[in-house]
């Protein structure tokens, strides 16, 4: 029994002995356990080097929950840069790290096998935002539409992986940053029971990706180009992104809500210069893609399935320009402000779904004249025509079927009930066959089973989504959307010009008091618990700043940049509102 007792206490000592402190500059060659404590490690310039490199074959690497920071002499997040983790090897593991304050936390280049588990890249890089709740800032606007150079890293990312196959990203969190999670070139990956929320870019984003499976994941809030009623872009940010000849991937049971659209695919270059390709074959399945500032899906020049997804509260709950040979089916709609939005589409079956108080459930229509460089229309059919709509519930709708410029349509079995309009269509309309076909309609009532992984524990993404439902939720602030942990004053009517301006005042539990206010008059009231909704009257010159300095004293929490503040410390937060003259000068 002492022999084992000693043993047991040198296997201990040995195996603390063992652990590393990391230094800026290391290479680990061979799996090992990091000491579990914060490094402040600013990276270089360049994202070729990282601070840290993992260089070599079937390594582990357990980080213990060890803090990698970056950037310690920068002050906004917009300044950070470097690279944290570059790894060069194949099957490598990565586990419980912590990395912020970089422009790239982790980046991986023709590393097959490799594994991402348990890991917070929160915090790092995003771009200072120049739009206000009353006015849009185009410079905001994103562009990810090539990627051979890597040009998506001028956006910064929490991770980049290119040239992957096989990987497995599994229980790691992104949030507070732009890029969370960017793919270029990697197939059959695994990505499942990830948080990748409230980030003022992308959620997931995959270029040239193939046969991947993205299971179980929350990807909500990643969205910019927002103001409740005022304008509502999205500036090309959303939950998942998928470009250029990416195939047959398999998207199952994640909440993508909130975002700037929920689900952006767009073929890709190579297909608008030669119709060949596309985006095809990838399955949308078990899905919430609600509270979209523009598009809960959008799939344009491809063909894909769209089955039994959640679509509520967007501007077009699917938008699916030139789409062909795609299955819309069983997915429900409710308060978009057009349901089904497809421009040119040809072959497209739209069945089962079923739609709620859309202002228009479907809208199909061609164009006169279409872009006269776009190659794709000299090789492609891009008539609308061949539509299919069978076994569909439309209700409460001022218009279900808006139609121009569309030929050979069978509508057959729908149930429409308390429309105003169920059919708004002119001459151009052609071939509308409402004769019931058994065969088709026994076709089509075929449920679709695609190849689902088995995962032992599956995170249920969609656990407490109704606390933040609607896009009122969709406060972007000049670093991002808010993410309700951190006090905040929220102006609720941005564009009203009566001189009372509304607030919400949200934040964890505690005491709020207002300490100072400048450019008002008034204010309903001055202290209290959270939420709460107050008014104030602007002074009576109205081309002047407004602000608003407020105290709490509650509970701990993590503010918009990842620090965390302990409980029963004052802290300050304020609103401001710059004087913006509405002549050029």
């Amino acid at each position: 029994m002492k022999k084992l007792f000693f043993f047991l206490l040198l296997l201990i000592s040995v195996t603390a002995s063992a652990q590393i402190s990391l230094k800026k500059g290391m290479k680990i060659t061979q799996s090992t356990i990091v000491k579990n404590t914060v490094y402040k490690l600013n990276g270089d310039t360049s994202l070729e080097k990282g601070v840290i490199e993992i260089i070599g074959n079937d390594i582990v690497v357990d980080f213990k929950n060890a803090t990698i920071i970056g950037s310690n002499d920068k002050k906004g997040p917009d300044q950070f840069s470097g690279l944290a983790i570059l790894i060069k090897g194949n099957n490598v593991t990565i586990k419980n790290l912590v990395a912020k304050g970089y422009k790239v936390a982790l980046k991986a280049k023709n590393s097959q096998g490799l594994t991402l588990e348990n890991c917070d890249f929160s915090y790092n890089y995003r771009q200072h935002l120049k739009s206000t709740q009353e006015r849009e800032n185009i410079s905001d606007w994103m562009s990810y539409h090539h990627n051979e150079n890597d040009e998506w890293l001028r956006y910064g990312a929490a991770m980049y992986l290119r040239g992957c196959n096989n990987a497995t990203i599994s229980n790691c969190k992104v949030t507070g940053g732009q890029n969370a999670l960017l793919m270029m070139e990697c197939n059959n990956g695994m990505i499942y029971n990830n948080d990748f929320s409230f980030n003022s870019g992308i959620g997931l984003g995959m270029y040239k990706c193939s046969f991947n499976k993205v299971l179980y994941n929350k990807i909500n809030f990643n969205v910019r180009g927002y103001s409740q009623g005022v304008y509502n872009r999205g500036q090309d940010s959303a939950g998942i992104l998928v470009y250029e000849q990416s195939n047959g991937n398999l998207f199952y049971k994640n909440s993508v809500t909130h975002g700037g659209d929920g689900f952006f695919l767009w073929a890709g270059q190579t297909t608008m210069d030669t119709g060949k390709g596309g985006c095809n074959d990838n399955v949308l399945m078990d899905n919430d893609f609600s509270y979209a500032a523009t598009n809960g899906i959008e799939v344009t020049f491809s063909r894909n399935k769209i089955i039994h997804n959640r679509i509520f509260e967007c501007d077009n709950g699917i938008w699916a320009g030139y789409s062909f040979d795609t299955d819309i089916s069983s997915n429900q709609f409710r308060f978009n402000h057009t349901g089904i939005a497809i421009e040119h589409g040809l072959n497209n079956k739209i069945h089962h779904n079923l739609f709620f108080e859309d202002k228009k459930a479907v809208r199909l229509w061609c164009r006169k004249e279409q872009p006269a460089e776009w190659g794709y229309i000299k090789y492609r059919d891009t008539r609308s025509a061949n539509y299919i709509f069978v076994g569909n519930s439309f209700n409460r709708h001022p218009v279900v079927f808006d139609l121009s410029r569309t030929d050979s349509l069978k509508i057959f079995e729908n149930r429409i009930s308390l429309s105003d309009l169920d059919f708004k269509l002119d001459s151009t309309v052609t071939n509308i066959d409402t004769t019931f076909d058994e065969e088709l309609a026994y076709q089509l009532s075929e449920d679709y089973k695609p190849d689902i992984p088995s995962i032992q524990k599956q995170n249920d993404p969609f656990k407490g989504a109704g606390k933040l439902a609607g896009r009122k939720n969709i406060m972007v602030t000049e670093w991002g959307p808010y993410n309700f942990s951190y006090p905040l004053i929220w102006n609720t009517n941005p564009g009203d010009t009566s001189g009372l301006m509304q607030f919400d005042v949200l934040g964890p539990k505690g005491k709020w008091k207002i300490i100072s206010m400048k450019g008002l008059q008034t204010v309903s009231i001055k202290s209290g618990s959270f939420p709460v909704k107050i008014t104030a009257q602007k002074a009576k010159n109205i081309a002047i700043d407004i602000e608003i300095a407020a105290e709490y004293l509650g509970e701990g929490f993590i503010d918009q940049f990842g620090n965390k503040i302990a409980a029963g410390r004052p802290y300050r937060f304020f609103f401001k509102k710059r004087f913006q003259s509405s002549v050029l000068k």
